[in-house]
């Protein structure tokens, strides 16, 4: 106990106190260090604010160098800081080849604003959503099919980009596919990853659309190896499904001034005005318990 306490008492009172502080300021090289350490702390997120962070701490560390260089005069004050000037600059250097590695063509920029950035989902991930696809656009011309009913296996899932796509069935129009929709997404639902099968409509291009397309395995293949994409992208498909349903439902009427409605598949929404009851016979079950024999 001893021990530790002559310690304490050596840390605390061992060393020399200040008697007198200096009159005169520092350099303005060692302010300037210190602004560049306050603005610096100030920075954000992702890559861009680690950008932010790393290059005013190391103008900030390499102002202190400079500092102890020239008015202290103090190797080992100028040696961690130009260590840690250092070590920003070799930060700064490697977060510029991330951000420049995730660098996309306008489109793929253009669809990250529109669809995945307002979800979280970083730029990291969002390029490996890319390169499932290979970073690429296809493009269809008017009046050209995506898919033929009966014809077109199902093998791939897309987005449009742009343009508008019309849905039909045995030549009878459905709904339009409109951009940062998928294309084909109640077919990908229907069909586990082991099955195949075939499209049931037909899509045709009603202008030039532009559409990213990935391929049914190599997307199972990601799903596999990031959980998270397989969510995301369970997530976006369940919305579009969502959408394309209620589309539909504005459409669909049973005649008479009823109207289908998909969220109550035993009820029918009115449009004309309202009809007296009619009583219904009594279920089938009932007539034979009152018809049959007392045992």
């Amino acid at each position: 106990m001893g021990e530790n306490a002559s310690f304490w008492e050596s840390l605390i009172y061992a060393h020399p106190t200040c008697t007198s502080w200096k009159q005169e300021a520092e350099g303005s090289i060692y302010h300037l260090a210190s602004i560049f350490f306050v603005v610096g702390f100030m920075g954000g997120s992702g890559f861009f604010g680690l950008l932010y962070v790393f290059s005013l701490l190391g103008l900030g560390f390499l102002c202190s160098s400079v500092w102890a260089w020239l008015d202290v005069c103090a190797a080992d004050i100028f040696s961690w800081n130009f260590v840690l000037f250092a070590i920003c600059f070799v930060q700064f250097v490697y977060v510029t080849y991330q951000v420049r590695s995730v660098a996309f063509d306008r489109e793929f920029q253009e669809l990250y604003s529109a669809l995945f950035q307002p979800l979280g989902i970083s730029l990291t991930v969002y390029r490996k959503i890319v390169l499932c696809c290979d970073a690429e656009v296809v493009t269809l011309e008017k009046e050209h099919c995506y898919a033929m009913q009966g014809k077109t296996p199902i093998d791939k899932l897309s987005l449009l980009v742009s343009g508008r796509i019309r849905v039909t069935v045995d030549g009878e129009f459905l709904h339009y596919i409109f951009p940062l929709q998928f294309l084909d997404s109640p077919e990908w639902d229907s069909l586990r990853p082991t099955e195949e099968g075939i499209f049931q409509v037909t899509l045709t291009a009603e202008t030039d659309c532009r559409y990213v397309a990935w391929r049914r395995k190599k997307l199972y293949l990601l799903f596999a190896k990031h959980r998270f994409i397989s969510r995301l992208f369970s997530i976006l498909i369940g919305s579009d499904i969502a959408e394309k349903l209620y589309a539909l439902n504005d459409r669909v009427h049973v005649g008479q001034g009823f109207r289908y409605d998909i969220r109550l598949p035993n009820f029918y929404h009115v449009a004309l005005p309202e009809t007296p009851p009619v009583l219904l016979p009594p279920p089938r079950s009932h007539r034979l318990q009152r018809g049959s024999p007392r045992r």
